[in-house]
């Protein structure tokens, strides 16, 4: 399908933009579309508006401190951005590694920084690279998590454009947020309170958590002449065997969140891929296109219980590049609840290819409305 990315670009003031959340998150405007239809509400209303029998499904990784400052000898600063660990490559054993780990990194000013090691002295943490991937050592007694508690910073999102302050550390990060990787917020769940939670609970609506851990891929601007050419960035996904359990019965499936939908729509593919005998839990960005004869969203998540059953696992850690496009048919999700995203960005192309043309209609309208947007913005919940 031949896509034109000046179809998908929008004029965004600088002033819309979102610099700070508000004193209240579930105080944020809600837009609902339905059928073709938007109206107005407010976030803390959202149960009240959700279908009958719907799970929703919420992406549970945690904001890790990714932005590392240091400075050699000569004076020269040395920025260190966390992308994803290579020494252990798994999360949790990264994040609880002691002593020293690695991990492929962003490195800014890096003309300045050869081989020799560098240092961030109050700490004692030390580093030396070798072209991305960087090794980090540390004498302390403590987890490479608790040295970056201490050392490193909140990675707000290039647009915002500020200072990290103190209170980023609890706003950039949903109540949830359970499992360290991300180094970008699951910014559509950062509107609920433990007392909405609650609230969903008592209405009988349920609830459901899985893991992306989100890179800093997910702002990266479509640059490629070719829609089907842009590098889409590689997020590692955690499914649990509950996670399967809970869609298989369930009717209707809202994720909170474009992460959340990327790991429930990987999921069916990599069903897909088990019934064709491959066993490799990787969907590149352009699988799930050009197919013919698949399965439903049962047979296809059956495969997947099946294969954890087979291999005496309650968990499958995976990893995805999957591109979401005007095209793309939607195999488990059903709605999205999500913020208002970046012109002509892979994030708008998803939307589109949830709610077709309509998603001009959104925009004008959330802008006409004074809607903040990005990721301390207000919110939408589209149903298809």
């Amino acid at each position: 399908m031949s896509i034109d990315l000046k179809d998908y670009h929008y004029s965004l003031p600088d002033e819309r933009i979102a610099k700070f959340p508000l004193p209240k998150r579930s105080n944020s405007k809600l837009l609902l579309y339905k059928n073709g239809e938007i109206s107005h509400t407010i976030f803390k209303s959202i149960s009240d508006h959700l279908p009958e029998k719907c799970i929703l499904v919420f992406n549970d990784t945690k904001v890790i401190p990714a932005r590392l400052i240091f400075y050699k000898s000569t004076g020269a600063r040395i920025e260190v951005f966390l992308l994803e660990p290579s020494r252990p490559s798994n999360y949790e054993q990264n994040m609880n590694a002691k002593i020293s780990c690695s991990w492929h990194c962003m490195i800014g000013n890096s003309k300045k920084w050869k081989t020799e090691e560098i240092e961030v002295a109050e700490i004692g943490l030390k580093a030396t690279r070798q072209n991305d991937e960087v090794t980090f050592t540390w004498e302390q007694d403590l987890t490479f998590s608790e040295i970056l508690e201490f050392a490193g910073k909140i990675p707000l999102p290039p647009y915002i454009d500020r200072e990290v302050i103190d209170s980023d550390k609890d706003r950039y990060q949903t109540v949830y947020s359970k499992h360290e990787g991300a180094v970008a917020a699951p910014t559509a769940g950062l509107h609920f309170t433990d007392k909405l939670l609650t609230e969903l609970d008592e209405k009988g609506i349920a609830k459901d958590y899985l893991t992306l851990h989100v890179s800093a891929g997910t702002f990266q601007p479509i640059k490629a002449e070719t829609v089907d050419d842009h590098p889409m960035h590689r997020e590692q996904i955690i499914i649990t065997k509950k996670n399967v359990e809970n869609l298989l019965k369930s009717e209707s499936i809202i994720p909170v969140g474009t992460t959340s939908l990327r790991t429930l729509e990987s999921l069916y593919w990599y069903g897909v891929k088990l019934l064709n005998g491959d066993t490799d839990f990787f969907i590149p960005k352009l699988y799930p296109y050009g197919h013919s004869n698949i399965p439903d969203k049962t047979d296809s998540l059956r495969a997947v219980l099946d294969y954890m059953g087979e291999n005496k696992t309650s968990k499958l850690v995976g990893h995805t590049e999957i591109f979401i496009f005007p095209g793309y048919t939607f195999r488990i999700c059903s709605g999205l609840i999500t913020n208002f995203h970046l012109p002509g960005s892979t994030l708008i192309l998803l939307v589109a290819a949830m709610i077709g043309e309509d998603w001009k209609k959104v925009y004008q309208e959330a802008l006409a409305q004074n809607y903040r947007f990005l990721s301390f913005g207000d919110s939408s919940l589209l149903l298809s």
